[in-house]
């Protein structure tokens, strides 16, 4: 394992059927004036809202509420949401849903007390807070982003069509504390709980796909990937299959808490070319990877060839008996096609919305990163969106 790195995850999760029980010991280390952020109000439906609302009055807290995030929050909610939590004196934000919502608090908790514009500071000039930054804990609804246990938040420019992640540095903008019931998550529809799944195994890959040395965070995602395999087969046929959506939850939270990229480079040009297919049809998120990841590592294919026959053998069983090398890492490929169809997950992103107009710009989205086994052009990067319509 070779470089160096330093490791440290603050974020105390609760897990399980009694997780929401873990508010009464978080919310008294908070100050009274909580904000109360979700999404599109299935919270209601299921009854959550009324159970952490019952929780914030039972804890003697203040609360004002942001509703209405959407799947890729935009600027323009961020800056409405920053005007509700100072008008409210916010000291603390509770995020209830998925990754997005989680993803949204962070991006207000280091803009409530921002002198400049977020949106520049941050996602444009990737600067780190240096103003008093609001804690987070979140209530998780959905399985996918590991928002929960990282400090990363995804913002989208509808002005621009820029989809931009920014991973804070400061450990301090990671939640405080996660609360993860995976039958929260059985109330998806089956779309978003597929989707999901692809982003958790793609988040692994994205880490996976990187660097030649003989590595342990390759071997723990070796393993979370063959979990995740196994639990998303079963949660395709029996969704409500409680073990199964309980493995692919804790999966998803340690595909992206930041552990297994200790020693690595790390790719992420799925994530920069599916954010820029995201902000041009406000597609899926989990979808717009999964439509552009196989025409990607086929590009990239032989640059790494070591690594994806070892993903083809290790993660997919492929014999490599009588196969050159190629062969064996394109067989990886195509078992990995075969299990994303299996799962009903989107294939090219015309399903999604795109159309050849929109690929200029979306190549002209696309961040170029160079942690891979290939630093892309704009070529290669339009190939690769024409490949995936």
């Amino acid at each position: 394992m070779l470089g160096n790195f330093t490791y440290c995850n603050p974020t105390k999760l609760y897990f399980g059927e009694d997780a929401l029980k873990g508010l009464d010991a978080e919310l008294p280390k908070y100050g009274a004036n909580v904000v109360l952020i979700y999404g599109g109000g299935s919270i209601k439906k299921t009854g959550l809202y009324d159970e952490v609302k019952q929780k914030l009055a039972d804890a003697g807290k203040n609360v004002a509420e942001i509703s209405g995030v959407m799947p890729n929050p935009t600027l323009e909610k961020l800056y409405e949401g920053i005007e509700i939590a100072r008008a409210h004196k916010a000291q603390f934000l509770l995020a209830v849903g998925g990754g997005s919502v989680c993803d949204y608090a962070k991006a207000v908790a280091v803009s409530v007390n921002c002198t400049e514009d977020p949106w520049e500071k941050y996602f444009v000039r990737f600067e780190e807070p240096d103003c008093e930054t609001l804690p987070v804990g979140c209530v998780l609804t959905l399985a996918g982003t590991g928002s929960e246990m990282n400090a990363g938040s995804v913002i989208t420019n509808t002005a621009t069509k820029a989809k931009v992640g920014h991973v804070f540095a400061d450990e301090k903008i990671m939640p405080r504390f996660a609360v993860l019931n995976p039958r929260y998550t059985m109330t998806l529809p089956h779309y978003q709980m597929v989707a999901g799944i692809y982003d958790i195994f793609n988040h692994i890959c994205e880490q996976y796909f990187s660097g030649e040395d003989d590595n342990t965070s390759d071997y723990l995602a070796e393993g979370l990937m063959r979990s995740l395999l196994a639990a998303s087969r079963i949660a395709n046929k029996d969704p409500e299959n409680y073990e199964a959506r309980s493995n692919i939850m804790w999966t998803a939270t340690w595909a992206l808490n930041t552990l297994i990229a200790k020693g690595k480079s790390t790719d992420w040009m799925v994530h920069m070319l599916g954010q820029a297919v995201g902000a041009y049809t406000n597609a899926t998120h989990g979808m717009t990877l999964a439509a552009v990841s196989l025409p990607y590592y086929r590009h990239i294919l032989e640059a790494g060839l070591s690594k994806f026959k070892r993903f083809a053998v290790n993660v997919w069983g492929v014999d490599p008996a009588g196969k050159s090398d190629v062969e064996v890492a394109e067989a990886g490929l195509a078992a990995m096609q075969a299990w994303m169809k299996e799962l009903g997950l989107a294939m090219t992103i015309t399903e999604l919305g795109a159309t050849p107009e929109m690929i200029p710009g979306m190549v002209s989205a696309t961040f170029i990163l160079k942690g891979g086994y290939r630093v892309l052009d704009a070529k290669e990067i339009e190939e690769i969106f024409r490949e995936s319509l």
